[in-house]
């Protein structure tokens, strides 16, 4: 058991210092991760993980980690996973803040962020067209999918309220699958 514990720790702690951007730009290193290297995780149960995380208070890094742990190895798994995940962003952030004034005027420093920010958008987009690649099989799907996307980019819907109807659109539906 500690050994997993300090695996939990150890892998989320490196995800954390690594990962700029979130929990979207943080799912392709999770999805390698937890999923494929480990096992600790089917892409289904991950993208389960990232919608209850979408939908409870707090980061979606964070509550996935969480998740994940409490899988592994209960609720003490999925508090060391929080705090492997969280302890990067505490040293950082702390680091940051005492230095911040100083070199925020820098010219390279700002060109450094211009180009995370490019990558980490990036990142993003591509794990997207994998989601949806993955998920997205049917007429239906695809309506609520796009529906969904301009919903929340064009008429900023709460994403809340999306996955709630989204998720009783999919009950409905397999009631109806099921029926047949």
């Amino acid at each position: 058991m500690l050994k997993l514990l300090w695996d939990l720790y150890r892998i989320f702690f490196g995800m954390g210092a690594i990962t700029f951007g979130g929990g979207y730009a943080m799912l392709p290193l999770l999805q390698r991760t937890v999923v494929q290297k480990y096992g600790w995780t089917t892409d289904e149960e991950l993208l389960d993980y990232y919608a209850i995380g979408q939908c409870t208070p707090g980061i979606i890094a964070v509550n996935t980690a969480t998740f994940v742990g409490y899988k592994q190895g209960g609720a003490l798994g999925g508090i060391i996973a929080t705090l492997g995940i969280i302890s990067p962003a505490l040293i950082i952030i702390t680091a940051i803040a005492a230095l911040l004034r100083n070199f925020m005027d820098v010219v390279w420093v700002q060109h450094a962020f211009a180009g995370i920010r490019i990558a980490v958008s990036a990142l993003i987009v591509s794990t997207l067209i994998g989601m949806i690649r993955k998920n997205v099989r049917s007429w239906l799907q695809i309506v609520l999918c796009l529906s969904a996307f301009i919903l929340v980019a064009f008429f900023k819907t709460p994403v809340t309220y999306i996955v709630l109807a989204t998720a009783l659109l999919g009950i409905m539906t397999y009631k109806e699958e099921s029926a047949k």
